[in-house]
């Protein structure tokens, strides 16, 4: 999965350039704290059939509807706290202008934002800029029924429970540690475990679960709390009747509702499959239903629904919940099918070790699509480029589906034009003129080959643990796709084959990695704070390693001028040596399992921060008055009714703010008990 990435959002539009909207699109929906929230577009959804929108409408629906499930795995008391606040926002009689008011305003829109109340990229739990006296003050001014409460608890009592978790700051600190010696689920605050759960004991309850020798292991824990009873580990799976039964009724309603609009039988099998899961919890139904999903590959319309991706469990097993809705952007998918159509070839002629290469690369699709909407932990943050499924089996025998979500990039672009971002850190004008010529083509390229051919690229040996990386697998495995896009974005086959206009475009990819992974992501982390999240680890792995590993050639040098530290690239074509040097490594650690050389690769060159650095880097951008963070609203999908009630359109609707979407979401779409 691929985020966007600081500069990424911040390139102007190289290449063809598309015509302006008719009439002005207002990309800004909201700005606050670090946040910038946009919209985004969804073009062609008018040429799409009736049945076709139908689908996108139901489907739409079940990605909303497991909106609870996310905040409640991110931290066990978040939908305890989102209500609260929720409720003072709507029935304070006071003085909205008063400070601390407009403080809980901010806090409730971050809340929002992150699916909780740590940060979506830095982990850190949020302090409040309100005081306890006034929260306290709030809650008492309600009426009790707008509260949380627990059973038979008394408003002060609840008082006393929530004021630590929202107000101390050593009291839940970090949503998810994915490094150092200690425990890290004891280290975390999110709610993949039971209370008093060790890492040592998880890590034994699964070990005794697989069978080194299965081909097909299943993905153990994916679709569970693993917690404590009666003295023995049992797991609570997210099923109908299970754990989090009350959102899964609800979006399986949906699923089913959609079959009556899938555009072909193959489509209306994998829903119907996904229900079977939804309703059993079996992962070998969910297996089963990766594959059928994986070889869909004819269906226009296309969706992902349910517990996905695992960057958030400690130990990388246990996944989110998420939701995505598209439609294939025909035009922008002659780039990927090319790719896809020779995913053979690069795999035969990349750098690693003939040892852990595909012998025969298998079902590799990937294309380029438009978004209709977002849920669950792609919402209101989003990736722009996914490769599903993750299990490693599945790719081997059949392949996977990659997508270049263009419609969200567009947005980033245009949202982004002119912010004086680049001309603040790019060296020259002759690396702006690079990045403005063809930074948004190698751009999206970089996001196709991240997904379509780094992800699906490689092998695991036989007998490898696909999780004996533990915490350290998510950075790695976005660290390998990203080596795989950054070596194959030089390549002369790149041009030869029309993905890149001429042999010099590929520098602007280059030069903005560099950047972003040496200096201009460090914005998203506060002074004095490390490196977090898996995406920003990755990057600054690959950036910090070519650069120490090309100083004495100066292949890469930080240079100053008038006080200001730039980057400036001096060898490109000895980058990509590096790039495929670092891409050899990766692969054999993922591929021999080789778990201390991959933590030593990520905490020697992902984790530390530069203090220095950072503290120029903070001050030049806070002058820039820009977000670093970037999410967005989703449309508003309203169904067209004749007079016999009949749908006979779907229309988009682009007004909602943001305020509107989270509080009509809450109301709509919230069907968790407070506290699971």
């Amino acid at each position: 999965m691929t985020f966007m990435t600081l500069t990424a959002a911040c390139t102007n539009r190289g290449g063809e350039e598309k015509d302006a909207p008719s009439e002005p699109f207002h990309y800004t929906a909201d700005r606050f704290a670090d946040i910038e929230v946009l919209r985004y577009q969804v073009p062609a959804f008018e040429l799409l059939s009736l049945q076709q929108k139908q689908l996108i409408y139901h489907l739409s629906e079940a990605a909303l509807m497991g909106r609870d499930i996310l905040y409640d795995q991110n931290n066990r008391y978040n939908l305890a706290i989102r209500r609260s606040l929720e409720a003072v926002y709507q029935h304070y009689a006071g003085d909205r202008n008063h400070a601390e008011f407009k403080a809980l305003e901010t806090y409730l829109k971050r809340v929002w934002f992150a699916n909780g109340i740590h940060h979506h990229y830095a982990e850190d739990k949020f302090q409040p800029g309100f005081t306890e006296g006034f929260f306290h003050r709030c809650i008492r001014e309600l009426d009790a029924s707008l509260l949380p409460l627990r059973k038979g608890q008394s408003v002060n009592q609840w008082l006393e429970e929530i004021t630590p978790v929202i107000f101390h700051p050593d009291v839940m600190p970090k949503r998810t540690v994915q490094s150092g010696d200690g425990d890290l689920i004891a280290a975390s605050s999110n709610n993949y475990y039971g209370p008093g759960v060790t890492m040592k004991e998880v890590e034994a309850f699964y070990a005794a679960l697989k069978d080194p020798s299965d081909p097909r292991p299943v993905s153990f824990g994916l679709n569970s709390r693993l917690v404590r009873e009666n003295g023995r580990l049992v797991e609570k799976v997210w099923k109908v009747g299970g754990l989090y039964t009350e959102a899964i009724e609800k979006i399986t309603d949906e699923l089913h509702r959609a079959t009556a609009f899938a555009e072909n039988e193959a489509q209306k099998a994998v829903i119907e499959k996904l229900i079977e899961f939804y309703r059993t919890g079996d992962l070998k139904t969910f297996d089963a239903y990766a594959v059928r999903w994986v070889q869909d590959v004819h269906s226009e319309v296309d969706f992902i629904n349910g517990f996905t991706e695992t960057y958030g469990d400690p130990l990388g097993m246990k996944a989110s919940w998420e939701g995505i809705v598209n439609f294939l952007n025909r035009e922008a998918s002659k780039r990927t099918q090319t790719i896809s159509s020779h995913a053979q070839w690069f795999e035969d002629h990349s750098p690693t070790d003939p040892r852990f290469k595909k012998k025969e690369v298998k079902g590799v699709s990937a294309k380029v699509i438009t978004v209709a909407m977002l849920g669950g932990d792609c919402y209101p943050a989003t990736p722009i480029g996914i490769n599903l499924p993750n299990a490693d089996w599945i790719r081997r025998e059949y392949g996977s589906k990659s997508v270049t979500i263009e419609n969200i990039t567009e947005a980033y672009d245009r949202a982004s034009q002119g912010n004086g971002f680049l001309e603040e850190f790019v060296w020259s004008d002759q690396e702006l003129n690079l990045l403005k010529t063809y930074g948004f083509v190698t751009d999206n390229l970089h996001t196709d080959l991240h997904e379509c051919l780094g992800h699906g690229s490689g092998i695991l040996l036989p007998g490898v643990d696909p999780d004996g990386l533990k915490a350290y697998s998510s950075t790695l495995e976005e660290t390998r796709a990203d080596l795989f896009a950054l070596y194959y974005l030089a390549d002369e086959k790149l041009v030869e084959l029309g993905l890149t206009p001429d042999r010099e475009a590929y520098r602007a990819e280059y030069y903005k990695y560099i950047m972003n992974g040496l200096m201009t992501q460090l914005v998203r982390i506060e002074a004095g704070k490390n490196v977090e999240e898996a995406h920003m680890r990755n990057r600054q792995l690959i950036a910090r390693w070519v650069y120490e590993k090309g100083r004495t050639a100066r292949v890469i040098e930080l240079k100053e001028r008038d006080g200001k530290t730039y980057v400036v690239i001096n060898d490109y074509e000895a980058l990509r040596n590096l790039f495929g040097q670092l891409l050899t490594e990766v692969q054999r650690i993922k591929s021999e399992g080789d778990y201390e050389a991959g933590r030593q690769l990520v905490e020697t060159f992902g984790v530390k921060v530069d203090a220095v650095l950072h503290g120029e880097v903070l001050k030049r951008y806070a002058a820039l008055n820009l977000a670093p963070y970037r999410g967005f609203v989703n449309p508003v999908m309203k169904p067209v009714r004749n007079g016999k009630g009949e749908v006979i359109d779907i229309v988009p609707d682009y007004s909602e703010s943001y305020v509107e979407q989270m509080l009509r979401y809450s109301r709509e779409y919230s069907f968790l008990p407070a506290y699971n």
